[in-house]
């Protein structure tokens, strides 16, 4: 079999529960449900984090993302970046000979030249280097480049360029990681878009605003399967579509974007179910099952980088140490994938392993809850935020100021579920399985020490 193309699309802040698939119409997805029921849908998928950019740094990378050094998404403060001695899926592709692309959200490294997605893999890259962007009142960077907004919605222009690479590079096998950063804030689309939501007269402001920029992603979706179709690629292209994390929850009144997510606990920011168990939709008619199964298997965003290595026709290069494994076979259901445990924790600043960590080992997971102080920013980091995608020109290196102070309570208990009886995390198992919740707590600490110890190495030789 020929190296297959791979376009690998991520969306930002997407659950399950805004596919049409799953929600029973509430947002139409049309193109989404399609994909699904001509490829692979996955149900027990999880993102490397809670939040975005470590959670990239982890798809990227196959490592946690800790090991690479993007514990936050912080790009004022550096704590984005993925560390220059990490390989990323596009270095180990691009070494297999494809052509290597980056169109939307980068959020690996928003300042230093060093960490622009050029220096990292990808020969071409339209898109922006920090968190988020306006959707009309964009500026982006095209190989170094600036280009400037032109009236279109920000989301047109990634499927643009997206088919527009597509087609440039239709004689070569290529890789294009597409990231939308809709649904992210903030929430801007169409009118025409809005207005069915509106009109259906049930859902907050918020919310329409929200269910339009995910009804215009699925439209590039479509239109993007279009081109594959019409340039004869289609059959031999592996197409993925997954979310960097849960959705966005909260705000307030009208603009609350708190909705339907299948029932799973919490969202973005946290580590239950609803913030790190996220959709993954996979199409290869020619070399997977095209009969719109679902996958049970338990998949984590570090086992992508050897599996798509794996369907190039590479290898993982021996010096190189992942965390995540190669599900190809299992995929394919030829095999079944080994339990082996999945480790999860984010907070702001500085990690703190007491809180907002997780381990899933077979069915069990042990919870360890955010606390709060650990999760707040300060409004200076906040004001940076907003001027690095607004004000560019305030903020052209790194903040080297210290952290805030804080002062980290005692942790509350561990929790304990069966995810197998329990996927929504309702029932606390913690004092009834004390021996177990224990060793898995051990477990949890053990990782969390290892992780660490190679960030401050990186940190260090920062």
């Amino acid at each position: 079999m020929t190296q297959p193309n791979i376009l690998q699309i991520l969306v930002d802040d997407m659950g399950y529960g805004d596919f049409g698939l799953f929600n029973g119409g509430l947002c139409r997805t049309p193109a989404l449900d399609h994909l699904a029921q001509s490829g692979i849908c996955f149900t027990q998928h999880y993102s490397g984090s809670a939040v975005c950019a470590p959670a990239r740094a982890a798809l990227l990378t196959g490592r946690y993302p800790h090991r690479t050094g993007a514990i936050d998404t912080l790009e004022g403060r550096g704590l984005d970046r993925i560390a220059l001695r990490e390989r990323t899926v596009a270095d180990l592709l691009k070494a297999e000979g494809y052509a290597t692309g980056l169109i939307g959200k980068w959020h690996n490294g928003a300042l230093d030249p060093r960490y622009h997605p050029n220096r990292r893999g990808y020969d071409e890259f339209l898109g922006f280097r920090g968190g988020w962007q306006d959707y009309y009142q964009w500026r982006l960077d095209a190989n170094g480049s600036t280009m400037e907004a032109d009236g279109r919605y920000l989301t047109d222009v990634f499927t643009d360029e997206a088919v527009a690479f597509i087609t440039r590079h239709r004689q070569e096998p290529w890789y294009l990681h597409l990231a939308y950063n809709a649904p992210h804030f903030p929430l801007q689309a169409p009118e025409d878009e809005i207005q069915p939501y509106r009109e259906a007269g049930y859902y907050t402001e918020g919310v329409c605003r929200l269910y339009a920029m995910i009804r215009r992603v699925d439209r590039g979706v479509e239109q993007i399967l279009a081109s594959l179709d019409s340039l004869g690629l289609a059959d031999n292209t592996l197409v993925m579509f997954t979310s960097d994390n849960g959705p966005q929850f909260g705000g307030e009144g009208d603009l609350c974007t708190t909705r339907y997510n299948c029932g799973y606990a919490g969202a973005k920011g946290v580590v239950y179910e609803g913030g790190i168990r996220v959709p993954m939709l996979l199409r290869w008619p020619a070399g997977l099952p095209t009969d719109g199964r679902w996958c049970g298997e338990t998949v984590h965003f570090t086992d992508w980088l050897p599996t798509l290595l794996r369907a190039a026709g590479g290898q993982v290069p021996a010096e190189l140490t992942l965390d995540g494994v190669d599900t190809l076979d299992a995929i394919r259901g030829e095999a079944t994938l080994a339990d082996r445990p999945r480790f999860w924790q984010w907070n702001r600043y500085t990690p703190v392993g007491t809180s907002n960590a997780a381990l899933r080992d077979g069915d069990w997971k042990l919870v360890r809850p955010s606390i709060r102080e650990s999760m707040r920013l300060t409004e200076a980091d906040l004001a940076m935020d907003r001027e690095l995608k607004y004000e560019q020109e305030k903020h052209s290196e790194i903040a080297r100021t210290p952290e805030p102070d804080r002062e980290i309570p005692p942790p509350p208990p561990p929790q304990l579920y069966n995810l197998a009886h329990d996927p929504l995390e309702t029932r606390d198992l913690a004092a009834a399985e004390p021996a177990r919740t224990a060793r898995m707590l051990c477990q949890l600490e053990t990782w969390f020490a290892e992780v660490e110890a190679e960030r401050r190495a990186i940190e260090d030789a920062w």
